[in-house]
């Protein structure tokens, strides 16, 4: 599956400012800004490029993320709930318990992030890909995928309920310990290593 990349042109260099509210913050590139306290919010971030930020003290409120790439960021705990996420790229990133709860996701990739308990409740998601990557206790509930690549993704003990998963391949990621449903994992592509994990959610035993 072919990802549409960000779109990003001529940037400038700057700091990142306590405060950025009610504008488009754009063309813009960031690298190791310290911020003791500050907030974003009312603002789409678009073509810009956040390298080395610790975000712990930044609150996200009603942002938009469009092309848009972190790397070695610490994204955790922040919400876009009901937010665009289009043509982003989060890599080596921390986003611990992240909340993407009914957000538009397209063309989204995650490559060698820690995205334990990242929740995508209700979320839209078209075109995802998934790399090397940490979502461990994740939540999908009812939510709707279409397109998506998963290449060694840790999805152990994650609840993935009300959602199809007809077609997707899980054949490299880990599974074990995940809380599903019959709807949501029928049609799904596994490795035969991987059906104990599916059985027993069926109510299937085995015998030694």
């Amino acid at each position: 599956m072919k990802l549409q990349k960000p779109k990003i042109t001529t940037i400038d260099e700057m700091s990142l400012c306590c405060a950025i509210k009610n504008e488009v913050f754009s063309n813009i590139s960031v690298s190791e800004s310290t911020v003791e306290k500050g907030i974003i919010e009312n603002t789409t971030i678009d073509s810009c490029i956040f390298r080395n930020i610790d975000f712990s003290n930044i609150e996200f409120n009603n942002v938009d993320l469009l092309d848009v790439i972190f790397e070695n960021c610490d994204l955790s705990n922040k919400k876009f709930d009901n937010k665009l996420i289009q043509r982003v790229e989060f890599k080596n990133c921390k986003m611990l318990g992240s909340s993407f709860i009914d957000a538009s996701i397209k063309n989204v990739l995650f490559e060698s992030t820690m995205a334990k308990y990242i929740n995508l409740s209700g979320s839209r998601i078209d075109n995802l890909k998934i790399v090397d990557s940490n979502f461990n206790e994740s939540v999908f509930l009812e939510t709707k995928i279409n397109k998506v690549d998963f290449n060694n993704a840790d999805f152990e003990k994650s609840e993935i309920m009300n959602t199809s998963l007809k077609d997707i391949d899980f054949s490299t990621c880990k599974i074990s310990g995940i809380m599903t449903d019959n709807y949501s994992i029928k049609g799904m592509i596994i490795n035969p290593f991987q059906s104990q994990d599916l059985v027993r959610i069926l109510g299937v035993k085995f015998k030694d």
